[in-house]
């Protein structure tokens, strides 16, 4: 009744008073909406922001702004996951340590047993041996393998990864691993002699028959050699306990 009583006077005023009535008829709001509408005009409103440029009320554009939407959310969550990650170390600082270490007394000492252990487990194993030459055998192996598991954790500074002995425990795990290897090639080194003097006698020129005197010989200067080496790396981490020292380095 309100719009028709405007109209009224849009006849008696003029033509200029009808154009200014004519907008609040187009812009007032139906009445009579329904439910199904309501939901129609939230789907588009919904869709609207995410349309390309261009696109105006054309449902293909619609439903392709709809399904890259998702990917786009997606890509964002994975860049923020990225950026949430800690950074990795980088790699100057650890070819430094690595550096660090090789140039070093233990590193070096250690380099030394590799080679000295490798050389003597190698001699016996490469020829025949019986009886009382399995345990030098034992001792060579065994702590090869631990003096290499020992040298490549220190080298790439992983001794925390270790449980129970890692980390502020290095320093002794080390230091029990060098008395423990010095205390054991004593005796292989005893036996290697003993078995060396046994076999002097095929050491002729005019002995025709296979004689292990010189591979005896041979593993006995090795397995000196790495009591040696053992007894030095046992002096060195002594000391570094001595003054209170918490790493190998």
């Amino acid at each position: 009744m309100r719009g028709h009583g405007r109209i009224q006077q849009s006849s008696r005023g003029g033509a200029g008073f009808e154009l200014q009535a004519a907008p609040l008829s187009i812009t007032q709001p139906p009445s009579t909406d329904s439910a199904e509408e309501t939901e129609k005009t939230k789907h588009t409103r919904r869709f609207f922001i995410s349309k390309p440029r261009g696109c105006g009320k054309n449902r293909d554009c619609l439903q392709l702004a709809e399904s890259t939407r998702p990917a786009r959310e997606k890509g964002t969550e994975s860049d923020r996951r990225r950026r949430e990650m800690p950074p990795e170390p980088p790699q100057p600082q650890v070819r430094e340590n690595i550096i660090k270490f090789l140039k070093s007394f233990l590193g070096l000492v250690r380099i030394l047993q590799i080679v000295f252990g490798a050389g003597l487990w190698v001699t016996i194993a490469a020829n025949k041996y019986e009886g009382s030459i399995h345990f030098a055998l034992f001792v060579a192996v065994l702590f090869w393998l631990l003096t290499l598991a020992l040298f490549f954790l220190t080298l790439l500074d992983k001794q925390d990864l270790v449980p129970l002995l890692g980390g502020e425990r290095w320093l002794c795990t080390n230091l029990a691993h060098d008395v423990a290897a010095a205390v054991l090639y004593l005796p292989a080194i005893g036996v290697m002699i003993y078995k060396t003097d046994r076999n002097s006698y095929c050491n002729l020129e005019l002995y025709k028959h296979y004689c292990l005197y010189k591979v005896y010989l041979t593993a006995a200067v090795f397995a000196c050699l790495c009591c040696l080496s053992y007894l030095l790396s046992v002096i060195y981490g002594a000391c570094r306990k001595c003054r209170g020292e918490q790493t190998v380095i």
